[in-house]
């Protein structure tokens, strides 16, 4: 976790609702004093409704406990999840890894160098056969840097030589830092968070923080475009989406270094196999059963069917998620799913609502790992120890971007349903913090994973726990961005690869004496102002278009003029008109322009995207026309 202090929540031990059931503490600090002081016995009362329903079923543990790490055992981990496993002196799978040191920021490379001090000193003092020498593969660390590390080591295998002041505080202010609540600000996703925070933490790191006072007073963050547009989740390939991960492990743990917070990570469990078919079962074994029915399916199918029938006859419900079903029901329930879901012989409409929202609950809970996946559990739960709202945003994106595939998409899923619960806060009675109260206990609790609740501190991990499920529903979109800089990073790393480079120790010196700031800079050739380019549509013409590009061309200009190339080459009127709808509504077109080779493998770029600019990226591309995959072929 970001705090060692502040870990996720094993059910038997949670307080009883008495305990903690007081609306408002004493303490100023809390955010209890800007939140409905009613919402955190929503809280409560679901932990009562999760123990209640487990009590008989607490031999049924789906995931085992959690060992303690040997000392330098978490950062040899560490290293081999970010990809540098040859810097432990081991055989890697990938022998081109080592060009991911190419990529690095300072402060990315400070940390990975933190790491393997770390391991290094542990691994001497067991006298084991040495680890490669650090200071040959980090020469080019700046002298400034290099004296800040080598300040004060500390024998403890967890990191904490890491200066701060955080750890010092008495108590947390759990306020976010809003410097304009309720107005828009800049999130720059073209610099390494890391670097950002570096540079605030060089002048005035944090102004005076003013408390939320509602939910109207989040904050609105706009995602600035530059000339090469923004990215989605999903927008690039899955060979390049392989690539991010580890790209953003490296950069959450540079960033938590700079804030002074340790990034502590569970050590992975293995599962216990159950004979059931749906609940309690890994996603990865009900994806793959599903996709056995339905190719390509990306949420399961059991989920995406709780989600529809609660969209359709529940959004409306007064106190939906809240008000808990019959557990009486809900266990009949899923042994009728259990035997019938797949037959198609289940009878949605003789569910009632509110056991449907209790089925969506126990879906989450019963899953044998936790959808936030174990290892990474303890930092989504510490992100509310970071002060600033805009860096515990960061933070909570670069996680998303480690979760696994599968974790992700079905998160992305369920977080899509709460907004729509939310959105018919008039009717529901439901808000946005009524709805993250309720959800956190299902996410945060966890049966397989011991850790206790330190005294005193049950009220403020529950408001911290909420207040995180709080920010993923409401910053969703923003949180579902690949940041650009690591997008430049993906495009360096294939350059590297496809050069085949032979690594040494003199390679990564000279690799790691160039490392730059990352800011995805365009290069412009002042001497091409205008190219011509050929784009391909094979599925729709014959033939390539041709296209003039100047600084002002942009995607969605050369789909209009593709288009337009569609009526003049004879296609009947009526096919046009189809072709340029979706889902009959002029403002989704059913084209999109992809990038395809050079330095990455395919990219669906944003309409504002300026091609020019991506051509001096990426020279050696491909452009395909192809339709979007969201919208019905009409042809």
């Amino acid at each position: 976790s970001l705090s060692s202090r502040h870990c996720p929540w094993k059910m038997n031990q949670l307080p009883p609702k008495s305990a903690v059931a007081s609306p408002v503490s004493e303490s100023t600090n809390s955010r209890g004093e800007a939140l409905d002081s009613l919402s955190m016995d929503s809280f409560w009362l679901e932990v009562e409704n999760i123990k209640q329903s487990a009590e008989a079923e607490q031999e049924e543990c789906g995931l085992a406990d959690v060992k303690t790490q040997e000392e330098g055992e978490a950062e040899a981990e560490w290293l081999q999840d970010a990809g540098l496993a040859e810097l432990l002196g081991e055989p890697a799978g990938d022998k081109d890894n080592l060009v991911l040191l190419s990529t690095l920021t300072r402060t990315q490379a400070a940390a990975v160098q933190r790491r393997l001090d770390t391991y290094s000193r542990s691994r001497r003092r067991r006298n084991k056969h040495p680890v490669r020498d650090v200071r040959d593969i980090f020469a080019a660390s700046s002298s400034q840097d290099t004296a800040s590390e080598k300040e004060e080591p500390s024998p403890d295998p967890l990191w904490h030589n890491l200066r701060t002041s955080n750890t010092q505080r008495k108590t947390q202010d759990y306020s976010c830092s809003v410097r304009n609540p309720g107005k828009e600000e800049v999130f720059n996703m073209d610099v390494a968070y890391s670097e950002q925070a570096a540079v605030l933490l060089k002048g005035s790191f944090l102004s005076e923080s003013r408390k939320l006072k509602d939910g109207n007073a989040l904050t609105r963050f706009k995602i600035p475009k530059g000339r090469l547009g923004v990215t989605r989740i999903g927008d690039l390939s899955a060979q390049d989406m392989k690539k991010i991960p580890t790209l953003a492990l490296i950069e959450l743990t540079a960033l938590c270094d700079i804030l002074g917070f340790e990034l502590k990570r569970n050590k992975a469990a293995k599962l216990k196999t159950t004979e059931k078919r749906l609940f309690g079962v890994p996603l990865n074994t009900l994806l793959e059963n599903d996709q056995k029915l339905l190719p390509n399916t990306k949420v399961p199918l059991l989920l995406q069917a709780l989600l529809s029938c609660l969209e359709k006859r529940g959004l409306e419900t007064e106190g939906i998620l809240r008000v808990s079903g019959s557990q009486t029901r809900i266990k009949s329930l899923e042994q009728k799913l259990e035997r019938d879901f797949y037959s198609g012989l289940f009878r949605w409409d003789d569910v009632h609502q509110n056991d449907v929202s209790g089925l969506l609950k126990r879906f989450i809970r019963e899953l044998p790992a936790p959808l936030l996946t174990a290892e990474y559990l303890p930092a989504f739960a510490a992100v509310q120890n970071i002060p600033d709202l805009k860096q515990r945003l960061q933070a909570l994106n670069l996680l998303i971007l480690i979760l696994p595939e599968s974790n992700r998409n079905t998160l992305k899923a369920l977080l899509e349903f709460l907004s729509k619960v939310v959105a018919r806060e008039k009717n529901n009675k439901m808000n946005l913090w009524n709805v993250s109260t309720v959800m956190a206990p299902n996410l945060f609790m966890h049966k397989g994973l011991p850790n206790k609740i330190p005294e005193g501190k049950e009220k403020q991990l529950a408001e911290g726990a909420a207040d995180v499920v709080r920010m993923m529903i409401h910053y969703q979109d923003l949180l579902w961005t690949v940041s650009s800089f690591l997008v430049a990073q993906v495009r360096k790393l294939n350059e590297s690869n496809s050069r085949r480079y032979q690594f040494c120790d003199k390679r990564i010196k000279n690799l790691l004496r160039k490392i730059h700031a990352d800011k995805d800079k365009v290069e412009k050739n002042q001497g091409e102002p205008s190219k011509v380019v050929k784009v391909h549509a094979s599925l729709l013409l014959k033939d390539s278009l041709e296209v003039h590009l100047n600084n002002a061309t942009r995607v969605a200009d050369v789909l209009r003029q593709f288009q337009k190339n569609l009526c003049q080459n004879g296609w009947n009127i009526v096919n046009t008109v189809n072709l340029l709808k979706c889902n009959n509504s002029t403002d989704c077109t059913n084209l999109l322009l992809y990038e395809v080779g050079g330095n990455i493998g395919e990219h669906c770029l944003d309409p504002d995207t300026y091609l020019l600019d991506l051509y001096h990226i990426n020279p050696h591309a491909e452009w395909i026309i192809k339709q979007n995959p969201s919208c019905p072929r009409m042809f």
